[in-house]
C-alpha cells in the first residue's frame, strides 16, 4: 500500500488481505476496525466490492487505475497510486472539508485490491490515455 495512508490504515489493509486469503471472509474484528478508521463509507465500500463494481484497468505501458461503478450507476476513476477519486464526495469531504481519509469508491478499490476481487480489464495505451485525461470511460459501461 502507498505510504500516504496512515500506518493504521495500511496495516488494516494488510490484515484484511492476509485473513481473506486464508479464510475467504473478513472477520468481525476487522470489519469493526474498518468502520472505526473509515467511518460510514466502509459499509458502502464493502457493498461495492460485493457487487463486483470495481474494475482494475491496465495498459501495456504499466499504467493502472480503478474504475468503480457507484451506487448511482455513475463510473468513477480512482488512482490508488496517488490516492485520488474523480467523484464529488472525494472533492468535497476529503479535499475540501478534510473530514475523511477517502471516499467509498477509493476504499472499494483498496479493498478489492487487498481481497483480489476486482475485475481486470486490459486496455491499449491510447484507451488508458483517454481515461487518465478524463476524456473517456471504458467502452463496456
Amino acid at each position: 500500500m502507498p505510504s500516504f495512508l496512515p500506518t493504521v490504515a495500511e496495516q488494516l489493509f494488510k490484515d484484511i488481505q492476509k485473513t481473506y486469503q486464508e479464510k475467504t471472509k473478513i472477520p468481525d474484528d476487522l470489519l469493526i476496525a474498518l468502520r472505526f478508521v473509515f467511518g460510514s463509507c466502509a459499509l458502502q465500500a464493502l457493498d461495492l466490492v460485493d457487487q463486483r463494481s470495481v474494475t482494475c484497468v491496465s495498459s501495456p505501458s504499466g499504467r493502472r487505475a480503478y474504475q468503480v461503478i457507484g451506487g448511482s450507476g455513475l463510473l468513477y476513476t480512482c488512482y490508488t497510486s496517488c490516492h485520488y477519486c474523480s467523484c464529488p464526495a472525494f472533492a468535497y469531504t476529503v479535499l475540501r472539508r478534510n473530514e475523511s481519509l477517502l471516499c467509498k469508491h477509493i476504499l472499494a478499490a483498496y479493498l478489492s485490491q487487498a481481497m483480489e476481487l476486482s475485475q481486470q480489464e486490459a486496455l491499449s495505451d491510447q484507451q488508458m490515455s483517454s481515461i487518465l485525461s478524463g476524456r473517456a470511460a471504458r467502452t463496456d459501461t
